[in-house]
């Protein structure tokens, strides 16, 4: 059986997403899998974050005789075992999971200065409505 690596495509149209699968060569396109060895998303704004692959179980098909498709071969130099740009997928992927993990911080850690007075500008508005309300009940408990 001559098995190839190669990518099977999900997601839909104009958003494309891909596993990195390994797979009998007489196989349609998206058929079925030996192993799933990672993921190619190409929509991520982070280049180096769009690839993750598991470099063990590749560096297994690949020892045993499995052949990579063009693109897969590309990927598989620059972010597999002892690839190219590991230390810059590292960064992307930590930039990536920072920004899903905090994506509203850097637009309030600096309030401009309207947005500084209308705090206080409601703040004082609402004091005279809190003062207010305790005298109404006041007067109902007296006139009972």
């Amino acid at each position: 059986m001559a098995v190839r690596i190669r990518m099977k495509k999900f997601g839909r149209r104009h958003r494309p997403f891909f596993r990195i699968c390994a797979m009998d060569a007489r196989t349609p396109r998206d058929g079925r899998v030996l192993e799933e060895l990672g993921t190619y998303d190409p929509m991520l704004s982070e280049v180096d974050a769009r690839a993750v692959l598991k470099s063990e179980r590749i560096d297994h098909w690949l020892s045993v005789g499995a052949l990579p498709t063009e693109k897969v071969g590309v990927l598989i130099k620059k972010y597999g075992s002892g690839g190219t740009h590991l230390q810059q997928q590292k960064t992307a992927l930590f930039k990536l999971a920072e920004s899903r993990r905090h994506p509203e911080t850097p637009t309030a850690a600096a309030p401009t200065a309207a947005e500084a007075t209308e705090p206080e500008a409601a703040a004082a508005t609402e004091e005279p409505a809190a003062e207010a309300a305790p005298e109404a009940p006041a007067t109902e408990e007296a006139s009972e």
